[in-house]
């Protein structure tokens, strides 16, 4: 497990985007499609099992990257020498494990350029999805007030980045001086909204305005340039 840090590290500061990629260790999703039915080959989702369990490719393995004990577990039965085909919902934690795995010795590791979210807009099937409930764009639109300022946060509890926003936010909400109301979306779940939307890296920050979208930003944003766009 050399350079298990190193590449933990590597994770935790890439957002949980689409990474942009070159040669041979990416693919798009109908490329990465072509690969899949060419036989032979593993498929690799490095997700959490709750997200896995919502919706996966099919006959895919699942080995969570940022728990390390399951990760190093599960990577064992993996074989080095056959084509491993990896993906998580955008890009991030694939990136950093698909790092380690060709560190380690895996001679082939193809990466799904978007995730499992391009995948999904691009049309492609999936296997177990989620009963949880879409919400709409008409849904989505009808929650937005006409006549309020709103922040909705595109999010996900295992997204790195995501976490690193949740003591700005929680110092956004206790700020007396600003009104505003907060919608919290799951891009784990909502992922057709996501598509409406046009996002396909999180988290997103989108400011409302009497029912008119204002602002919008992905990554991290300060607590300063939050109050800004709100006032």
């Amino acid at each position: 497990m050399k350079n298990v840090l190193f590449y933990f590290l590597l994770f935790t500061a890439v957002s949980c985007q689409s990474q942009s990629g070159s040669g041979n260790n990416y693919a798009v999703p109908a490329d990465f499609e072509k690969g899949l039915l060419a036989g032979n080959v593993q498929v690799l989702d490095v997700r959490k099992a709750a997200e896995f369990k919502g919706g996966h490719l099919k006959n895919a393995l699942q080995a969570d990257w940022t728990n390390k004990t399951e990760f190093f577990e599960r990577i064992k039965y993996v074989d080095k020498d056959k084509p491993v085909y990896i993906y998580c919902l955008a890009g991030g934690r694939s990136t950093a494990a698909a790092a380690w795995m060709r560190e380690n010795g895996y001679k082939q590791v193809i990466e799904l350029k978007g995730g499992i979210n391009a995948w999904k807009n691009a049309g492609k099937p999936v296997e177990g999805s989620s009963n949880s409930k879409q919400i709409t764009a008409e849904e989505f639109a009808a929650s937005i007030p006409s006549d309020k300022t709103v922040l909705v946060d595109f999010g996900a509890e295992w997204c790195p980045p995501c976490v690193k926003m949740e003591p700005v936010l929680a110092d956004l909400k206790k700020d007396a001086s600003l009104k505003f109301e907060f919608i919290k979306i799951d891009a784990g779940i909502h992922t057709g909204l996501m598509k409406t939307k046009n996002i396909d890296a999180i988290p997103v920050f989108i400011v409302y305005k009497n029912g008119v979208e204002t602002w919008r930003k992905q990554g991290i944003v300060t607590l300063e340039e939050l109050k800004s766009q709100l006032n």
